[in-house]
């Protein structure tokens, strides 16, 4: 299936007239969520080599239901460690989706279990505010710092579906 190269002209008050090639904006998006993505993860899976990361990570992973167990086997630097090793690696596959979508896909499902582990996070950490003005506040953590764990989630659902598109099974 082939696809017509549509061009459509924006005029706003801001601007004059510009030409925008739709395929070029979905190409340029859909590099910019994938490899956008792999940075993200790569940056935070570094960040958890250090002492700072590691103890910034304890009250979401002491409190959590799944992952409690953990501080049980392993230290807090050691795990963190792990961590970093799997979200690096994980990073890693997502950005080889190009030459190998079948790893593009794993490294994608593995992020999609990722962040919907930390997200499970928001309702097992303390740190919650009541209310602030009657709107639902979130705290620095794990609320605020949490919440674009969604806006991740999106994006690796999106890469999965779109490195699955490509793999050949």
């Amino acid at each position: 299936m082939t696809r017509t190269m549509e061009r459509r002209e924006l005029n706003t008050p801001m601007m004059a007239s510009i030409t925008v090639d739709d395929n070029m904006v979905q190409v340029v998006g859909a590099f910019l969520v994938r490899y956008g993505l792999a940075l993200v993860i790569a940056w935070i899976g570094c960040m958890k080599f250090t002492a700072y990361e590691a103890a910034g990570i304890q009250p979401l992973v002491a409190n959590s239901p799944l992952m409690s167990w953990v501080y049980a086997i392993f230290s807090e630097r050691a795990f963190s460690a792990i961590l970093g090793v799997v979200e690096v690696a994980v990073a890693v596959m997502i950005a080889l989706r190009i030459v190998w979508p079948k790893v593009g896909a794993i490294g994608s499902a593995l992020a999609i279990g990722m962040f919907l582990t930390t997200l499970s996070f928001m309702l097992s950490t303390p740190g919650w505010e009541a209310s602030l003005g009657g709107f639902p506040a979130l705290s620095v953590v794990p609320g605020q710092f949490i919440l674009k764990d969604l806006v991740l989630l999106g994006a690796a659902v999106w890469s999965l579906g779109e490195a699955l598109s490509h793999a050949r099974v």
